[in-house]
């Protein structure tokens, strides 16, 4: 399974350095304050990895820490109904 993850690798990253070779031009982009010009294929992957560290930084935010606290207080709980005595009917 570890070859076909590979493969599938390896046609990605000829797609894209194909697409790149293809869109050699350049891009002109303006954020109000500076303008610069950059080529299409480092604007992409510019974008690309933007996109992933925000959705990273998303997911972390919203699943990641919700599980963490959750996590910890059933371990507080545990942790205290184990030095607690148990308790008898009477």
């Amino acid at each position: 399974m570890r070859v076909v993850w590979i493969v599938v690798a390896l046609l990605f990253a000829a797609a894209g350095a194909v697409f790149g070779a293809l869109n050699g031009g350049d891009v002109a982009l303006d954020f109000y304050v500076v303008a610069v010009t950059v080529p299409k294929a480092a604007a992409l992957l510019a974008a690309l990895l933007a996109g992933w560290l925000i959705g990273g930084l998303i997911l972390w935010l919203a699943v990641v820490m919700p599980l963490r606290r959750r996590l910890a207080r059933q371990r507080r709980e545990l942790a205290q109904r184990a030095v607690a005595p148990p308790r008898t009917a009477e």
